[in-house]
């Protein structure tokens, strides 16, 4: 997808110089069209070989029977080591006890902030506790009463997920059949999540009200923002050059302090059409893809950050001031739930947290609607559930059909 279906074709050259009886054709598709094609592929029986997919797009894949299991292959392979991967990013790929995918590149969110700002209001390390965290914040609107300190954009589920899976909060329950969003865990991110535009350390706006991200950033309209390795390019290409030493990465700040806090595991994978003809050879380019040389070519390419820690050795890696951030969140991920519906529940939860913030629903009331709309959500869920007799089974007994 993307641009990494650009680069990829890149590297399949040697692949199949390597391999003289395999030819391998890539398809690029836009990300914006990719989801509704691979289910319209699989629909008309033409799914490719071999697909990237989202991490989250796994469970669905897996519920519709499109995808191989790839356990005996990964357990039998000399190329590919579980132990290798990021534990967090290897078990999205896991569904029930079975793996579907074997990660390509990895994705999390942390922490990018101005140095600059930061060191005036305080602090010359950046905070490591959601106490220290709200303090700079407070410091740094101080500071600039016009400004703010963080930019959290409505649409972004991400951070306020990221701060309940920090305090040990299950989103969902009863085998993930019903929203758990009025839990004590989720309702304590919450009310942390709100203090923050209560205090106006951040900016009532969505995604679409911030003229240039990147622009606002250097003339220290905010000084924090919570996003994925993808900008460190694009913060190194879009921010003036007088901005090259004033801003830095840093993992998510935890509850107490004891190690970088949880983030979430994102990123794609590579996964078999469960109906593919020439399983073996689909199998030999994800291994060709997933040598550790490869990872590193790949990232040369696209930024995109390798899943298997031997890749991290390389040098661009270990020395990146940028990437080093990363290597120390990526010890600490934590997959959203594995189910078909996750997407639509992300939906509601950036809906509601909206409401709360524009105090439209006190907190209690979204939480509420909040839990009403995901059981609304996963109604198909529990029927399949029931007609499958896992009702009452613990996950991963029985696979949903």
């Amino acid at each position: 997808m993307g641009r990494e279906g650009e680069v990829v074709q890149q590297l399949l050259p040697e692949f199949e110089h390597q391999n003289p009886g395999i030819r391998v054709r890539v398809q690029q598709i836009p990300w914006n069209a990719a989801h509704e094609k691979l289910l319209t592929a699989f629909v008309g029986g033409t799914m490719p070989d071999i697909f990237q997919a989202g991490n989250t797009w796994i469970p669905e894949l897996v519920a519709l029977g499109a995808l191989e299991a790839l356990d005996d292959r990964m357990n039998s392979s000399e190329i590919i080591a579980r132990a290798d991967f990021f534990p967090g990013i290897l078990d999205t790929n896991v569904i029930n006890g079975r793996t579907y995918g074997v990660p390509w590149y990895v994705d999390t969110r942390l922490l990018f902030y101005r140095t600059d700002t930061l060191q005036r209001a305080g602090y010359a390390q950046p905070p490591r506790t959601w106490t220290e965290w709200l303090d700079a914040m407070t410091r740094v609107k101080q500071a600039a009463p016009a400004d703010y300190a963080i930019l959290l954009p409505f649409t972004e589920w991400q951070t306020l997920v990221i701060l309940a899976l920090q305090l040990d909060a299950n989103l969902l329950r009863d085998n993930d059949q019903y929203g758990n969003f009025r839990s004590r865990q989720f309702r304590q991110a919450l009310d942390f999540y709100l203090a923050i535009f209560r205090r106006g350390l951040a900016p009532q706006a969505g995604a679409a009200q911030v003229a240039n991200l990147y622009q606002d950033f250097a003339q220290g309209y905010f000084s924090m923002y919570i996003t994925g390795p993808w900008n460190i390019g694009e913060f190194q290409r879009r921010l003036p050059a007088a901005m090259a030493d004033r801003w830095a990465t840093a993992a998510m700040p935890s509850p107490d302090g004891d190690g970088p806090g949880t983030s979430i595991a994102g990123g794609a994978s590579l996964s078999i059409f469960r109906g593919c003809r020439n399983k073996e050879g689909a199998w030999k380019v994800v291994e060709y893809l997933s040598r550790p040389e490869q990872q590193v070519a790949f990232y040369r390419l696209t930024g995109d950050l390798p899943p298997r820690k031997s890749a991290w050795a390389d040098g661009d890696l270990a020395a990146n001031a940028y990437t080093r951030a990363f290597w120390q969140q990526l010890q600490r991920l934590r997959s959203t739930p594995k189910i078909p519906e996750w997407e639509r529940i992300a939906d509601a939860i950036s809906r509601h947290t909206e409401a709360a913030i524009r105090v439209e629903l006190a907190p209690d009331a979204a939480l509420s609607a909040l839990d009403a709309d995901v059981d609304s959500i996963l109604e198909k869920r529990r029927w399949m559930l029931r007609r499958s007799g896992t009702m009452n089974r613990a996950p991963g007994q029985r696979e949903v059909p």
